[in-house]
């Protein structure tokens, strides 16, 4: 089985892509793709979950498929404000959500009080949860925080592993990755909570996963072809590592979208995350980070270990030492190995 992973090759050896020939049209597409992202995020917001805007969440089963547009029309008269229905896997388990209820823990439970008994009893409350707005915005806060923290410890890993040059880089790709991933949410209304926030430092982790394999290996070529234009080769390492590239990237997708397909309500947000962080993850890579480095001196970068070579010793030391040898054991000063000592010595110059 190894040797068989070992031969396969999904991209034929020696590929000659001009990745770095398409940078400007990738560098409009992700311009577009981050401008978009902020005013998405400035006109539509986020579409916060409980565990960041507070309120209740309610996971109930029904003993018949639920009729979403009644239930909601029965549940927006009781007097607890609008509520957010929607189905939550099968057909009979179904998502409530309501706002933040006036006063204390003892409004909240009044409103839970009021969907119960208009539910009734046939109706399985699996999962009740209150989120205060105090605990909401510490965990807003808390999350940002732990985003920003993981990206300048990455960025610090990458600037220690190789260089500055290449630290710039994966940042700019991370930012890339990160943004794309919260406006792509915003856009599309999709709840942000919790689970979706640790798919966002899982993208982050896995994009830098693929970039570290493809920096390593131009820091490898930059030693190797000393003479080769810094475009070309680059183009040579992203094309060497497609192969690992597009292996990792399809397994982990392939596993991802298991998730999303039969992991239930509660891991789409989750999976769809991590399924489009692979996809601009590796986009990133080839067309951010590794063309990103062209604007860099990177050939002084490769020449630092041949500049701090040790310099080879002088033979002077050597020579005196041979002739200290010589002059201890009785031997003429120059005479040859295997000469004659009753002979004379010929004659320099002569």
């Amino acid at each position: 089985m190894s040797v068989f992973l070992r031969g396969l090759r999904p991209i034929p050896p020696n590929t000659k892509i001009d990745f770095v020939g398409f940078r400007f049209f990738a560098m409009a597409i992700s311009v577009v793709m981050i401008l978009g992202s902020f005013l998405v995020l400035g006109v539509r917001g986020l579409n916060y979950g409980v565990d960041f805007a507070g309120g209740i969440l309610m996971e109930v089963r029904t003993a018949q498929p639920a009729n979403l547009s009644e239930l909601r029309d029965r549940l927006n008269k009781i007097g607890v404000g609008e509520v957010a229905i929607q189905e939550f896997g099968s057909p009979n388990d179904v998502l409530l959500r309501l706002q933040r209820q006036e006063g204390d823990e003892a409004g909240q439970v009044r409103a839970i009080d009021k969907v119960k008994e208009t539910l009734g009893q046939g109706a399985e409350y699996r999962r009740t949860e209150f989120v205060g707005p105090k605990v909401g915005a510490e965990l807003v806060q808390a999350g940002t925080i732990a985003v920003v923290l993981t990206m300048m410890a990455i960025a610090g890993y990458i600037w220690f592993r190789f260089e500055w040059q290449f630290g710039v880089g994966a940042i700019v790709a991370l930012l890339h990755d990160v943004v794309s991933t919260v406006g792509l949410f915003s856009l599309l209304q999709f709840e942000f909570n919790l689970t979706t926030l640790a798919a966002v430092l899982t993208i982050a982790g896995y994009s830098i996963n693929d970039t570290v394999v493809v920096f390593d290996r131009i820091r490898e070529n930059l030693r190797k072809y000393k003479q080769m234009p810094i475009r070309e080769l680059i183009n040579l390492s992203v094309n060497e590592t497609l192969s690992r590239t597009i292996m990792t990237s399809g397994t982990t997708a392939v596993a991802v979208l298991a998730l999303y397909l039969f992991g239930g309500a509660v891991l789409h947000g989750f999976s769809f995350a991590m399924l489009w962080g692979i996809l601009v993850g590796t986009y990133s890579t080839i067309y951010v980070a590794a063309p990103f480095l062209i604007y860099f001196n990177l050939r002084r970068v490769a020449a630092k270990p041949a500049a701090d070579a040790p310099a080879p010793q002088a033979a002077g030391p050597a020579r005196a030492s041979g002739e200290a040898v010589a002059a201890a054991l009785g031997k003429p000063k120059g005479l040859s190995k295997g000469a004659d000592p009753s002979k004379p010595a010929p004659a320099k110059g002569g």
